[in-house]
């Protein structure tokens, strides 16, 4: 048997790729984290399957039922939202599995920054504004952080951040972001994307605190910070496509008028 760890995307079972969509349709077992993956993305499971929200379950737990469907034989669709490779706590899973020589498979999911910046209909690498994104978390209630990764260290470079676990922190990256960024700089929170009440809240560093306080939004959000983020039309245009520079699949600069 193997156990799939299966990337669900932000929530919209659209979002789900073929793969997924057909594992899952051909697993007996389908463990899924309901509290971030609504049950339409596992209702593809195949009539009979053992379905359970994980949820409320511990490591311990979802393992017992793991080694179980080994014993029987039965392939097991591991559902995580997102991309499991993104805080998807799956590396503890992959330990066990490798102890007891249970067969594994990774299928890659939607991450949320990734549907946030297609709901919000924007590139998030503008040439000259933008060209990078840190993916990083505040620590919180959850797990310390290396000690390098600071988000003082990521803000020293100016890039576009990606903030999980964050909404609770707004003040604290306020005061931290401001000094680099700019009291008005950009921000959205993007409030369960992908779900049928998803939300995204624009303000600045200055004032998105309050604007996220006013929606009580407490959770399950990803915070986007950068110039991108803001109103941009004047920038450069990307070199891909332009008919002065050529490359390997164009190597002819294009004649904007052939003579006659």
């Amino acid at each position: 048997m193997t156990v799939y760890f299966i990337g669900a995307g932000p929530g919209d079972p659209e979002l789900l790729t073929k793969k997924a969509e057909r594992i899952i349709g051909e697993c007996p077992v389908c463990l899924y984290a309901g509290s971030l993956v609504p049950p339409e993305v596992v209702a593809c499971a195949p009539e009979g399957a053992r379905v359970m929200d994980t949820a409320p379950m511990t490591l311990d737990d979802t393992h017992a039922e793991i080694v179980a469907a080994h014993a029987r034989g039965e392939d097991v669709a591991r559902v995580h939202s997102g991309d499991p490779s993104l805080y998807g706590a799956i590396a503890e899973q992959i330990r066990r599995l490798r102890r007891d020589g249970i067969a594994y498979q990774i299928i890659p999911g939607v991450p949320a920054y990734a549907a946030a910046a297609a709901a919000l209909g924007q590139e998030l690498t503008v040439p000259e504004v933008g060209q990078s994104i840190v993916l990083t978390r505040m620590s919180m209630k959850s797990t310390s952080m290396p000690s390098g990764e600071t988000l003082e260290n990521f803000a020293r470079t100016g890039t576009t951040l990606a903030i999980h676990l964050g909404v609770r922190a707004l003040r604290e990256i306020e005061r931290v972001l401001v000094p680099y960024y700019g009291a008005e700089c950009p921000v959205v929170v993007a409030y369960r994307v992908g779900w049928p009440d998803q939300m995204f809240i624009r303000g600045t560093l200055s004032d998105i605190r309050e604007k996220v306080r006013a929606e009580k939004i407490t959770r399950t959000a990803l915070i986007l910070v950068g110039p991108v983020l803001g109103e941009i039309t004047e920038f450069t245009e990307s070199a891909l496509y332009d008919a002065a520079i050529p490359h390997v699949l164009r190597p002819r600069v294009a004649t904007v008028a052939s003579e006659r």
